[in-house]
């Protein structure tokens, strides 16, 4: 199976890079993205693009996939509505409105997050817009689309985040997590867990296509 990822140096994008790279059943990992992923490995290729909002350069290295693991994302923190919509909906539809005339038997398996807003009209701007992303994306022509909500993620094998404050507050909450976890079983995950439950819904599927984290850490 050869498998596409974007987002892959961020905290999910990496768990879920391994994932890939550790099973044998994945025969080609390609990464996009606006810069290298630092790692070397027999199945990982890697295609810089800076464009995220035009594909059209790149169409040939998109062709012939199985499955989309689509972890791009950023805080909504200091951004209107407009800015946070153009980097969260638009970017995502970008690559997988070309991903589905390119791939139309690929699964699509994208990372929305806990409390996303299907109504899209909820009083809480980034649930708002991950509400839109995430229906757009079930009206596209893939094979499957699966929408991830995860609710706290333990980072683990090294993995870190690349925004500053979580890196922060994962060094101080780092020790509680184990017990978290253990009181609040649906409410926690690892980038592992995470990792395999995206490759799973690409590789066998899920029994439905929003998955919140006692979802994620069944599969």
């Amino acid at each position: 199976m050869k498998v596409l990822l974007f987002g892959a140096t961020g905290m999910i994008g990496q768990g879920v890079l391994r994932e890939c790279l550790l099973d044998p059943r994945v025969t080609q990992a390609l990464v996009v993205g606006r810069r290298l992923t630092g790692q070397t490995h027999p199945k990982l290729r890697e295609v810089l693009h800076q464009d995220y909002l035009d594909f059209s350069a790149i169409e040939a290295d998109l062709s012939g996939l199985d499955a989309c693991f689509f972890c791009l994302g950023v805080s909504s923190a200091g951004l209107t509505e407009d800015a946070y919509r153009r980097v969260t909906y638009e970017t995502t539809l970008a690559a997988a409105g070309t991903l589905s005339r390119l791939n139309p038997g690929m699964t699509f398996s994208y990372v929305s997050g806990a409390g996303t807003d299907s109504t899209e009209r909820g009083r809480v701007m980034w649930a708002r817009v991950k509400g839109a992303t995430e229906n757009a994306l079930l009206r596209l022509p893939f094979k499957a689309v699966y929408l991830f909500r995860p609710g706290a993620i333990q980072p683990l094998y090294g993995i870190t985040s690349s925004t500053k404050l979580y890196r922060i507050l994962y060094r101080v909450l780092g020790p509680l997590f184990p017990i978290l976890k253990a009181l609040f079983p649906d409410s926690f995950t690892t980038t592992e867990q995470l990792g395999r439950a995206m490759l799973h819904t690409g590789l066998e599927g899920a029994p439905k296509a929003v998955l919140e984290t006692r979802d994620i850490n069944r599969l």
